[in-house]
């Protein structure tokens, strides 16, 4: 039997489109010039100008174009000397390999002198591209003007394509809220490069999106580094709102030190293993105790090598707070601990997340928060804070959310955004699968 294994295909991004059409508008240009420059030179500009942000190709473009004109000076100048020296053929051509060789050198070194250091492999290239091949022409001057401008055309092809957007309103009144595993990020925890593109873009129009999510800051930073996020994210599930950029928690709501006392006394008594996580100075501590617990310490030994999370083996201090507990064994003794507490009126008005473990078979997890540790109390704050009345959720659980993202649809988020962000003056139909 002949297994067939499909791998799904990447979309065609909208950067690729670009591309093919920059070229193509490079050859329109060059048939209107009757073909007097060099289409390729054009093209190689175009596409190099060519993106994912319209802020990098602006670079790429000045890049090039100082590049361009170092190149074209200096080749000019080579053009201009060879004119007025007559020599032998044998000897011509070797003072030409010297001449071309240093003023290499001299071009190099001309861009270290005005602080245009990324320009000088360009502007050996076009140096290279008129002396080597074009010195003993019969009008040298002219493919050096030429070289020139199909290089500007094409720089003037690609910015205006890549820039290019088509006329909508844009709603910097809507909060995007989106959630993280199963939603925003794929099965390897990354975002696609499309949804990167496309968010940081949105993003730097004035887009108002954060991420509400149950994990803590630390396991946020490898899969979001690549996005410019400018709002606090809303981490532990609500309990906290945590500012990416500053490295502080703006808000959170936590559980009392004579209430964590509490509890922990029950914990203890019980001979149940537990972490009490506690914002102290801008930083996540996590208190854990000294166990055999095979389970236990081996998640200690997982999670505290990131330089983000700070594990303290000790007792919770005297008149520190508490963000939540966090609880993990064998998924009947969690079941078990978790009616116990709640037959000692310990979980009353406290909020309790009870979950089996996906990275554990056969065990099973408690957290334990303040009451009001929810999200949509976070959301009602940042929209307070923000000045808006909408907020917009993605997720992957019905009812609770108003776009639903469909397991394994890790562009689902950018794209339905995308279509409430910019609502386009044209009369083009959408479709989204929305919540009623």
């Amino acid at each position: 039997m002949v297994s067939v294994i499909r791998k799904k295909l990447p979309p065609i991004g909208l950067r690729i489109i670009k591309s093919a059409l920059a070229v193509f508008l490079c050859y329109m240009v060059n048939l209107l010039r009757n073909g007097d420059g060099i289409v390729f030179y054009s093209q190689l500009a175009a596409l190099w100008c060519m993106q994912d942000y319209v802020k990098e190709s602006k670079q790429k473009a000045y890049q090039r174009t100082i590049g361009t004109i170092i190149g074209a000076l200096y080749g000019l100048v080579v053009l201009v000397i060879f004119g007025y020296i007559k020599i032998d053929k044998p000897a011509c051509n070797i003072l030409e390999c010297v001449v071309i060789s240093m003023m290499i050198a001299v071009i190099i070194y001309t861009t270290v002198l005005i602080n245009k250091k990324n320009a000088s492999y360009f502007s050996c290239v076009v140096f290279l591209s008129i002396v080597v091949n074009h010195i003993s022409d019969v009008n040298p001057y002219l493919f050096v003007w030429n070289r020139f401008l199909d290089t500007i055309i094409g720089i003037l092809l690609g910015m205006a394509v890549n820039c290019f957007r088509l006329p909508c309103t844009r709603r910097n009144d809507i909060l995007f809220i989106s959630g993280l595993d199963d939603t925003l990020l794929n099965a390897k925890d990354n975002l696609s490069g499309y949804s990167r593109v496309e968010l940081n873009r949105m993003i730097e129009e004035g887009a108002l999106f954060t991420i509400s999510t149950m994990r803590t800051p630390a396991s946020l930073m490898e899969p979001l580094k690549d996005i410019s996020l400018k709002l606090p994210l809303i981490v532990m599930d609500g309990a906290a709102l945590y500012d990416i950029n500053d490295k502080r928690y703006v808000k959170a709501y936590v559980i009392s030190h004579d209430r964590a006392k509490r509890i922990i006394n029950f914990m203890h008594d019980k001979k149940m293993h537990w972490f009490t996580n506690v914002i102290i100075d801008d930083m996540l501590v996590i208190y854990y105790q000294e166990t055999e617990d095979e389970m236990y310490n081996k998640l200690i030994s997982s999670l505290r090598r990131s330089p983000y999370r700070n594990y303290v083996k000790r007792e919770l201090p005297e008149e520190e707070e508490v963000v939540y507990f966090m609880l993990i064994d064998k998924k009947d003794c969690i079941d078990s601990f978790y009616d116990e507490l709640l037959a000692a009126g310990l979980l009353e008005d406290m909020k309790v997340l009870k979950y089996a473990s996906h990275d554990y078979a056969g065990y099973s997890y408690i957290k334990i928060y303040n009451h009001n540790a929810i999200k949509e109390n976070m959301i009602d704050y940042l929209k307070a804070e923000l000045g808006v009345d909408r907020a917009v959720t993605f997720g992957s659980i019905e009812g609770r959310y108003t776009h639903i993202v469909e397991p394994g649809d890790s562009n689902g988020v950018v794209r339905t955004m995308k279509k409430e962000y910019e609502r386009k003056l044209l009369p083009i139909p959408i479709k989204t699968r929305q919540k009623v």
